[in-house]
């Protein structure tokens, strides 16, 4: 497998030299192959949730170097982030992020929208995608009208309409009941399947066991890699 994430010594501090200094991430080390099905496995508070977001791009590091498949990060240009943030990486959170006043098929097109994607392939791929996750005959409902498992895989769809090479997924499972959110799994276990790489957030030992590669955080560093 080829290094698809590599980070070395990476810090992510606020109030730095501050008496209320927090060093969320402490000199984390991790390189991630392409491919590989991860799970960062820590309390509330541990640092794995600032990892996530520094790996998605969505934050950047105090100190340290990132390299995503071989470039230095720091050294691209705000457009080529959003470019790999919308089109290498889909992010599927605890939390559904959907808008109550759209339907799914709607959901699932927005940020397709913001891509330039034109109205028919668009359409297309969100279909697409909501057919991965077994939610054709829900396309036309809002998330008022679903249950919280089918809001989640509206989220995952979302999430998978660019067939981005990784999927980072950020507790979720969270906010499901047990069976629902073995489904969720189960489509996770899928996509790994199919090619993508998984980097899945949890603070629960018995859904991190459903990947590959297990690595434990603590006061913002890794301590255990099994």
């Amino acid at each position: 497998m080829s290094k698809l994430i590599q980070i070395h010594k990476v810090y992510k501090i606020y109030g730095e030299g501050q008496e209320s200094e927090v060093r969320a991430l402490n000199g984390v080390t991790l390189d991630i192959d392409s491919g590989e099905y991860v799970a960062i496995v820590g309390p509330s508070g541990s640092g794995k949730s600032t990892l996530m977001n520094m790996l998605g791009l969505l934050d950047i590091p105090t100190y340290g170097r990132y390299y995503l498949k071989g470039e230095l990060v720091s050294e691209l240009s705000d457009t080529k982030l959003a470019r790999v943030r919308n089109h290498e990486i889909g992010f599927i959170f605890q939390g559904f992020n959907l808008l109550g006043s759209l339907t799914a098929l709607e959901n699932v097109e927005l940020p397709l929208i913001y891509q330039g994607i034109r109205a028919s392939k668009r359409y297309d791929m969100a279909e697409d995608a909501l057919r991965r996750v077994g939610l054709d005959n829900r396309m036309h409902h809002r998330p008022s009208e679903m249950s919280g498992g089918q809001q989640q895989r509206v989220a995952i769809a979302r999430a998978i309409a660019t067939n981005p090479s990784i999927i980072m997924a950020d507790e979720p499972t969270g906010n499901l009941d047990s069976k629902t959110g073995a489904h969720v799994i189960e489509i996770l276990k899928s996509l790994h399947a199919g090619g993508s790489t998984i980097i899945l957030i949890t603070h629960d030992e018995k859904i991190a066991q459903f990947a590959k590669r297990r690595i434990h955080v603590h006061d913002g560093k890794i301590t255990e890699e099994l």
